[in-house]
């Protein structure tokens, strides 16, 4: 589900929405989710934002999933090298 969200909503934001894609791993130990998205080169600090607004936005809205499942989610942005 959040992933699911955040390929949505990241591909409305780049120029390059076929370049966006997202790997998940879950650490069932920690109860923790990492979320890598990879994005273009170009669409990095569009993803970022300004002094980093955009991505702590992402990280807070996709915080308050944990209220409903228990699970911790890291939000990593890496460049898409395709």
């Amino acid at each position: 589900m959040v992933e699911k969200f955040l390929e949505t909503y990241i591909k409305k934001i780049v120029a390059f929405p076929e370049k966006v894609s997202i790997d998940s791993r879950i650490s069932q130990e920690e109860k923790m989710c990492f979320l890598d998205v990879f994005v273009s080169v170009e669409d990095m600090g569009r993803v970022i934002g300004k002094d980093g607004r955009m991505i702590a936005a992402l990280k807070t809205f996709v915080s308050g999933c944990k209220a409903k499942d228990g699970m911790t989610y890291k939000i990593t942005v890496h460049p898409n090298e395709q």
